[in-house]
């Protein structure tokens, strides 16, 4: 591959505060009103921003710093505007590790959005099942993850500490907060949608898992696993948002060598689609419904 054939932005060593800043004016300079709320879509899940009304729709790589995000099914696009009730930010399309990013572009629309005045930080993927008993087009409420790439050396929060965003060293005993835990519960139940619980696993990727590491993260625990998330949530509780999460089961996770069957891109992105989107719109539209809405001026000043 030539070095002009990829549209990879070259990885950057660090961001200074003032880069965070920069991104958000630029973005608040074309919104009127804050939002609250910030959506992180999945592959195959972008569709989700089409209910936003009164939308605002930027572009991400006419942000100053923003990396851009190469992978079908991710757009690159922020849409601002209001949904249920909510003032809310949807990223449709992430920057992801394995594409060549480093952690700490792969996390540079949290602190963004931190900036911009997100308080609550809905996190979604699509996700291979580890767990045998999730079928394929199920919705899991991430309780708990397990962030592989951090714990070998590549956690967003390495490099200098900003403590205009948090502590050096942040807590994570309750990564994924528990009261919209509890109204993800109560919105499914009364949408009479099933919700799986469990914890994700996330790895670099970009290759699927073999059988025999499907076999390890099931015994480590895991119940979901795919290439995202963590870093993001990560950076989301070190900035003190609450953070719910939430995995689209897209495929059953393979654990025998002698299975004929693949995983594909493209069967995530159908599964995505088909079976996981319309349930996922449903739930949100309950949660959203059900927080309570945080007052803004036309400045966008609370």
């Amino acid at each position: 591959m030539t070095a002009t054939s990829s549209p990879v932005q070259p990885a950057t060593a660090a961001y200074s505060y003032a880069d965070y800043v920069r991104a958000a004016d630029t973005i608040r300079a074309q919104i009127s009103s804050r939002p609250t709320v910030g959506l992180i879509l999945g592959s195959g899940l972008g569709s989700v921003a089409d209910a936003v009304q009164d939308a605002v729709r930027i572009e991400t790589h006419t942000i100053p710093g923003w990396p851009r995000s190469t992978v079908e099914g991710h757009k690159g696009q922020l849409v601002i505007g209001q949904l249920d009730g909510q003032s809310v930010c949807v990223l449709q399309g992430r920057a992801h590790f394995y594409e060549g990013n480093t952690m700490l572009q792969s996390t540079f629309s949290v602190r963004v959005m931190k900036l911009l005045g997100i308080e609550t930080l809905i996190v979604t993927n699509a996700a291979g099942g580890l767990n045998p008993n999730f079928d394929t087009g199920d919705l899991m409420l991430i309780t708990d993850h397990i962030n592989m790439p951090g714990m070998v050396g590549f956690n967003p929060l390495m490099g200098a500490n900003y403590p205009e965003f948090g502590p050096r060293f942040p807590g994570l005993t309750v990564p994924y907060d528990r009261e919209l835990s509890a109204l993800a519960r109560r919105v499914a139940t009364a949408e009479t949608l099933t919700l799986r619980e469990g914890v994700y696993v996330c790895l670099s990727g970009p290759s699927y898992e073999t059988p025999a590491e499907v076999r390890m993260l099931r015994i480590w625990g895991g119940d979901a696993v795919g290439m995202s998330t963590a870093p993001e949530v990560v950076v989301a509780r070190h900035a003190g948002l609450r953070v719910l999460g939430f995995s689209g089961i897209s495929n059953k996770c393979l654990d025998s060598i002698d299975s004929n069957a693949e995983t594909t891109h493209a069967e995530v992105m159908d599964v995505g689609d088909r079976l996981i989107v319309p349930a996922l719109v449903r739930l949100l539209h309950g949660i959203l419904s059900d927080l309570p809405p945080v007052a803004v001026s036309a400045g966008g000043q609370p």
